[in-house]
């Protein structure tokens, strides 16, 4: 069953076409990364999914609702993080929680959501008094505090350090475990790699590639294997690494030789997204 249907979406700025004849589903449960430069269309087309922009044209299907028109129970199914916000800067961390909570029905365990976005240590803090990584850490909570059954997170990690990156990772894969389906809009290529179950590419306000990210690594790039011989390093681009490996092995047992700094590196998510970019 599809959480999120979009056929044909357009969206302009008077001349400028922002969003052109867009196609894609999401299906209940999945995480879906939505990746492109600035300027590709992706937050216009997270905002018409979301409610807060209108579409010129196109059929577009949330939940269940046509999110221009959606239904009383809409806002209680979504949960979302945006690339900002401005939180009341006087609330402390368990107030802010506690003010959302009030929004929904079937609200989580407020302690519950402050633990699971990592601020236990900063409950009673207030929200001015917080690190711009941790205030993304409460972005987080906010949309997580409803219980919500599809989840838009425009770049969530932005100013996390490494370390609470990976919390935020396990986090989301924790979502996925509980059924949640998530929107994931990201500029770390790893992050998109690490968690989507399948990511779409936006140029020009075009989708220009969809599919998961070993499809679209194993299809667009060839695996490069680099060794050294006689001195000089070699590096063969293929597409059979089984075959060529095997080759190069044969040979070197052959003649009772190591292959010299022998290394294999398939293409990542980020390769192929650079050179979809510049075809």
């Amino acid at each position: 069953m599809s959480a999120i249907s979009v056929r044909g979406l357009r969206k302009s700025y008077g001349a400028l076409e922002a969003v052109r004849g867009v196609d894609f589903e999401i299906e209940a449960g999945e995480v879906f990364g939505l990746l492109g430069p600035n300027g590709a269309g992706k937050t216009t087309t997270v905002e018409i999914l979301e409610g807060y922009r209108a579409r010129d044209a196109g059929e577009v299907t949330v939940l269940g609702h046509d999110p221009q028109h959606p239904g009383a129970e809409f806002r209680q199914r979504i949960g979302v993080v945006l690339q900002q916000s401005d939180l009341w800067p006087n609330l402390t961390v368990q107030e802010v929680h506690r003010a959302f909570a009030g929004y929904y029905e079937h609200a989580r365990d407020v302690d519950e959501v402050i633990e699971l976005v990592g601020l236990n240590e900063k409950r009673d803090s207030r929200v001015k008094q917080l690190s711009g990584g941790q205030k993304r850490r409460l972005d987080l909570g906010v949309a997580l505090v409803g219980d919500p059954d599809l989840i838009f997170l425009d770049e969530p990690t932005t100013g996390f350090d490494p370390a609470a990156r990976r919390a935020a990772w396990e986090m989301i894969r924790s979502l996925r475990s509980l059924g949640k389906t998530v929107l994931l809009t990201t500029h770390y290529l790893d992050e998109a790699e690490q968690l989507a179950d399948r990511v779409a590419v936006m140029r020009d306000g075009e989708i220009v590639r969809i599919g998961t990210p070993r499809e679209l690594t194993s299809a667009e790039l060839q695996v490069e294997i680099r060794y050294r011989l006689n001195g000089e390093e070699v590096l063969v681009r293929t597409s059979e690494p089984t075959r060529v490996l095997h080759e190069l092995t044969s040979e070197a047992l052959a003649r009772g030789e190591e292959i010299e700094r022998l290394e294999v590196r398939r293409p990542t998510l980020e390769d192929v997204y650079l050179a979809v970019l510049d075809e």
